[in-house]
């Protein structure tokens, strides 16, 4: 949506093509939409068993893309297709593989996205697997054997649906979807800062690191008003919030928390999500919870920050320059929390130790030891210099006016299609 708003902004005309579950969200921005089917249901209709699969650090990965994303792979593509009949360029999400098929059928001008470093598999920075932890000890034998447990994890899972798809569209095998196959061959974008993970020997070459695209909404500008109220009336808080992912299995993070903050006398806000996460315990006058709270407005008024380490929340944390613990869940969170600790902004606990006495013992090391908010102070101010999306677009534009050359009959105005 950062993009698509900046590129409308200089005057293109993007589509984002998803989810019914997006249409809201985007219309209201003032964004043209179009449908694309989805067997995923909204998060209020999700049961509890489907998310806690979904989030299983191991299995959900690969749980997600069979059973949910890879389930309506014939309709999404169909629907994409149709969508792109009217566009110029192509612009993909790392989890959508209807995408690169498309993109590969049509022959049309392709732009791939990353979110977070650990989609490279890189052998240089290996990402810190959600799973088999003993794994990390494997990286200081260097580059070659991690190249090798890649090549063993890549071989390991390969989609049949997806392949048996992409061969009845008559298109020859260009990669693995959720490894080197999700690449455009002509521009891959790391929607990342430069400070967060450098380019590696192994990314593919055609990589350009952006810094972050940070979305900050529009309806969503508006503080509550009794948060408002409750920042206004005491010291900076400390915020905790599992994102939109993590949220849907809190299980006991908020009990925990509330608890962490009691034994620390500190000021709480809790970003609980959903209103099946309202704490059943009455809460004191220092700790509040609401559903929702625009994170570029209340993060500045915070004294730390508690999340799930989702890369959105991870960079908004690192913007606002505040100190963090991260508990990661699943999927890339862990190695998000590594590339924020080795930054010096953060401290890391996983899930299964969210114990309060050990939140509490880790959230007193962020406030009183100096250099957290000393480095979080400084990567604040260098974040805040970056224009991710700017230079996104400013690269989306450079494709735009190379594909126009290359293509002697373009007349029209240029589109971008992105879902």
């Amino acid at each position: 949506m950062a993009l698509a708003l900046e590129l409308q902004a200089r005057g293109h005309y993007p589509i984002i093509a998803t989810s019914e579950l997006y249409r809201e969200k985007i219309v209201t921005a003032g964004l043209k939409f179009s449908p694309i089917r989805s067997k995923l249901p909204p998060p209020q209709d999700q049961d509890q068993e489907l998310m806690d699969r979904v989030m299983e650090p191991r299995t959900g990965p690969q749980f997600l893309m069979d059973e949910l994303i890879l389930a309506s792979l014939r309709e999404s593509y169909l629907d994409l297709s149709q969508v792109v009949q009217e566009a110029d360029i192509l612009l993909t999400h790392p989890a959508a593989p209807r995408g690169p098929l498309v993109a590969h059928k049509t022959k049309m001008p392709w732009i791939s996205t990353v979110l977070s470093p650990a989609s490279f598999l890189s052998a240089y920075d290996p990402p810190v697997p959600p799973f088999w932890s003993w794994l990390t000890n494997l990286y200081v034998f260097g580059p070659n054997l991690m190249k090798l447990v890649f090549a063993l994890a890549k071989r390991g899972y390969r989609p049949q649906k997806f392949y048996r798809f992409r061969k009845e569209l008559g298109l020859e095998d260009y990669g693995n979807p959720v490894f080197e196959g999700q690449h455009s061959p002509d521009l891959v974008l790391a929607l990342f800062s430069q400070l967060f993970a450098s380019a590696q020997p192994d990314w593919p070459a055609q990589t350009r690191i952006t810094g972050f695209a940070f979305y900050d909404g529009h309806r969503e500008l508006e503080m509550p008003l009794e948060l408002s109220r409750f920042l206004d009336e005491g010291e900076p808080p400390i915020i905790f919030t599992l994102g939109t992912s993590a949220v849907w299995v809190a299980r006991d993070f908020f009990h925990e928390s509330i608890a962490a903050a009691r034994q620390l006398k500190r000021r709480a806000v809790l970003l609980i999500g959903d209103e099946r996460n309202l704490p059943v315990e009455p809460l004191p006058s220092d700790i509040i919870a609401v559903n929702y709270a625009p994170y570029q407005s209340l993060l500045p008024r915070a004294c730390a920050m508690v999340h799930h380490g989702g890369v959105g929340t991870t960079s908004q944390g690192l913007r606002a320059g505040v100190p963090t613990l991260i508990v990661p869940f699943a999927f890339d969170q862990p190695d998000n929390a590594a590339h924020a600790q080795r930054m010096g902004t953060s401290r890391t606990l996983y899930r299964k130790h969210y114990l309060s006495p050990r939140v509490a013992k880790e959230i007193d090391v962020l406030l009183s030891e100096p250099q957290y908010a000393a480095n979080a102070k400084h990567i604040s101010k260098q974040l805040q210099a970056e224009n991710g999306t700017a230079k996104a677009c400013d690269l989306i534009e450079e494709f735009i006016g190379r594909s126009q050359v290359n293509n002697t009959d373009y007349q029209e105005p240029a589109y971008a299609s992105s879902y």
